[in-house]
């Protein structure tokens, strides 16, 4: 095996161990042209052949992996908004005073800042949590059937 080949090789095993560490696939389908090329090179295939046929095997194997289901990108999903990440999102609670739209209320045994949602109504009897930004609750008017929800009140 001459030094092309154990290129070809060392270059595999190197990005299936980064491929290790990172936990995407991506760089597995690099190390697939890699090995592609290995098997160029003991075809004796000449050295811009094997490069070539590296390059398009890594190429084609990134981009069935990109139009894969592994390979979409995730929906990200802003946390102070997220009913999975922030348990008190969906709560209802009871405001007694607001001044511009802002407010002070007791929610969980302790006193929270309260902000209005933009347009929301600062006559409502009841409000439903919608996001927490840092210890300030953002709320909107309570719609509808809440049954099933805690309620706390001020």
């Amino acid at each position: 095996m001459g030094p092309h080949g154990l290129f070809w090789w060392i270059g595999a095993g190197v990005l299936i161990v980064a491929e290790l560490m990172t936990g995407t696939f991506y760089l597995l389908m690099i190390a697939l042209g890699f090995l592609a090329g290995a098997l160029a090179f003991e075809l004796d295939a000449p050295l811009d052949l094997q490069l070539v046929v590296a390059a398009l095997v890594a190429l084609v194997a990134v981009i069935a992996l990109r139009r894969s289901r592994f390979g979409r990108k995730r929906r990200m999903v802003d946390a102070s908004s997220d009913p999975g990440v922030n348990l008190d999102i969906g709560s209802t609670l009871t405001v007694a005073a607001w001044h511009e739209g802002r407010a002070r209320t007791l929610y969980r045994g302790a006193e929270w800042d309260v902000e209005l949602a933009p347009g929301e109504p600062e006559d409502a009897h009841l409000y439903q949590i919608k996001a927490l930004r840092g210890s300030c609750l953002i709320v909107a008017a309570a719609h509808g059937d809440v049954t099933g929800v805690a309620t706390r009140h001020a």
